[in-house]
């Protein structure tokens, strides 16, 4: 394996038949050695962690791929933290995509003087912003991604289209063990003219709630992994 690129969670590695191999590690992002996903730099070590996201995403994407949804995930060795994976290519420098089926956080921030925090968004809301921390990871629309050439409105369509089904799986899986879905973060990409899941399909990337508390990522992955 040759590594091609050294990530604050994850190393890529690119292997002789052509597809990446991303070594889980146990790195965090926090601040002052707590532990918070949105944060933009690693701030602590979790003994385990790695190895526990890598067995969430191989559960989760299990079940993408019995429902027919196609994604980069080929196979995983769990002991040595590795999933190998698809090649693909990312959207402009880094576009993120979420799914919100109930509204809050950012949301609230920016259009709360017309929705109450708490209300349910009927049949999820799908928006993207692209990565960039120093411009606050700016939102933008699908006339927008097309405009700007990072993809056209058919591959936004698709884009969309598979991450409301993904998001109806990941919640009706949560619901199973009491557990409701508020929101959930993707990555896509595009591989031989398709547009696919790739990264990780992780706790730290979801917004979960057990009644009205939220469940911290670290509890989340546990009652994900051990039902």
């Amino acid at each position: 394996m040759k590594k091609v690129y050294e990530g604050k969670t994850k190393d890529v590695y690119s292997l002789e038949n052509g597809n990446v191999m991303l070594k889980f590690k146990d790195d965090c992002t926090g601040k002052d050695g707590v532990f918070d996903p949105g944060e933009n730099s690693v701030g602590l070590k979790i003994e385990g962690i790695g190895k526990a996201n890598l067995r969430t995403s191989v559960y989760y994407f299990d079940l993408l791929k019995k429902a027919g949804i196609k994604t980069h995930y080929v196979g995983a060795n769990v002991d040595e933290a590795e999933m190998e994976v698809l090649p693909a290519t990312v959207f402009g420098h880094g576009l993120e995509v979420i799914c919100r089926l109930v509204a809050t956080g950012s949301f609230i921030r920016r259009y709360g003087e017309y929705i109450e925090d708490g209300t349910v968004l009927e049949g999820g809301y799908v928006e993207c912003t692209f990565k960039n921390d120093e411009k606050g990871d700016p939102l933008v629309t699908g006339e927008g991604l097309a405009a700007l050439g990072v993809m056209t409105e058919e591959m936004f369509a698709s884009m969309k289209e598979q991450t409301l089904k993904i998001t109806k799986i990941v919640a009706d899986d949560l619901k199973t063990i009491g557990l409701d879905l508020w929101d959930i973060k993707f990555e896509f990409g595009y591989n031989n003219g398709e547009v696919i899941l790739i990264d990780e399909i992780a706790s730290g990337n979801m917004r979960v709630y057990k009644g009205d508390k939220i469940v911290e990522p670290v509890e989340l992955t546990k009652l994900i992994l051990n039902r």
